[in-house]
């Protein structure tokens, strides 16, 4: 098996990271909720994760009435057609919505877990979704180099979009 392990040396030890560079993740700076997701990514046996992205494709919720999604925004890096919006409330919290087929669940999977997980996030803390948020969930051993590429595309948008926000309300 190639994913992220953590092991139990004997004696009952503290669980240490497999792999150098999970001694370095900083999670930090993710909400609650998507700290939790990332650690059931990162702690799966790469077969669960396909299922764990099946589940996350079938929950993203679908656009209101309210989002026209000819005005979304196209992340042209995904292999399938996916579109993002975001606008910052009154109260600084970031809301966001994803248009993306069925037909891509690996894609909308991705969708899934920043809708839920950056679910009443602030501006902060989407400002702060790191770039290398999929090798944190293990995705980096279980999907392609090109979706893992889409994939940073959308945080780099979905980043972007909130940024733009900001500096419009200034």
């Amino acid at each position: 098996m190639m994913g992220t392990q953590l092991t139990q040396p004997r004696g009952g030890a503290e669980r240490r990271p497999r792999h150098e560079h999970d001694r370095h993740m900083n999670t930090t700076d993710l909400t609650a909720r998507l700290e939790a997701i990332v650690d059931e990514f990162r702690d799966a046996p790469d077969e669960l994760r396909i299922d764990l992205l099946l589940e996350y494709a079938e929950s993203l919720p679908p656009l209101p009435p309210h989002v026209d999604s000819s005005t979304m925004e196209q992340v042209v890096e995904c292999q399938t057609p996916f579109f993002l919006q975001t606008r910052v409330a009154g109260d600084g919290t970031v809301e966001i919505w994803f248009d993306c087929p069925p037909e891509a669940p690996t894609t909308r999977a991705f969708a899934g877990i920043l809708s839920d997980g950056l679910r009443d996030a602030t501006v902060d803390e989407v400002l702060t979704v790191p770039d290398d948020l999929t090798e944190r969930m293990g995705l980096d051993q279980t999907i392609s180099p090109l979706r893992l590429r889409g994939m940073r595309a959308i945080v780099f948008r979905l980043r972007r979009q909130v940024r733009d926000h900001v500096e419009a309300r200034r």
